[in-house]
């Protein structure tokens, strides 16, 4: 699951804010109160939501600290309607103040189930190779094809049954039949 970065310019809000998702199932982070400490949380963190206060106390802005964040975390402004100016543009969601609990909870709801989706997404999508594995499994399926008189579909599918065997991606699995049939 996604970890949540609450900072917010008192430590006293953004403790608060951490203890109201805690006890709500929500895995938080250290609260912060400067910028550079949810930089340094969201670096050492996978992929999740910063929710944030409109200016931190290093007065670092909330589109500063959506610049400078990984790309795998959302940012979630906490302020007035009238600090919402750069949100639309930079893909910055928002929710008012003062804060309505369950509309926050809603909304980082929302936000997780997004996340979840597009993690889905990125995983169903075949890797690419590059060009250079992509000429290691070409070489090892015509050597293959010429030494053993197998189609092209059968060594591929041989390849990727040793790539499965072992561990290993198609391009080791397909050096490792180039090395055999060198060494042979």
């Amino acid at each position: 699951m996604a970890t949540i970065i609450v900072a917010f310019p008192k430590i006293e809000e953004a403790k608060a804010v951490k203890n109201l998702l805690v006890r709500r199932g929500y895995d938080v982070a250290v609260p912060c109160t400067t910028g550079a400490q949810v930089i340094l949380q969201a670096d050492a963190l996978s992929d999740g939501i910063i929710l944030s206060g409109y200016k931190l106390s290093d007065n670092m802005l909330y589109t500063e600290l959506n610049e400078y964040k990984p790309k795998s975390f959302e940012l979630l402004l906490v302020a007035s309607r009238d600090k919402w100016v750069d949100c639309q543009d930079n893909d910055i969601v928002c929710t008012e103040m003062p804060v309505k609990v369950h509309a926050l909870l809603d909304t980082i709801e929302m936000m997780l189930q997004a996340q979840i989706s597009r993690r889905r997404k990125r995983r169903s999508q075949p890797r690419r190779r590059s060009p250079q594995e992509q000429r290691v499994i070409d070489s090892a399926k015509a050597l293959l094809m010429e030494k053993n008189n197998m189609t092209e579909q059968e060594a591929f599918r041989y390849i990727q049954k040793c790539s499965m065997d072992s561990g290993n991606t198609m391009a080791e699995s397909a050096s490792m039949v180039l090395g055999i049939y060198e060494n042979a």
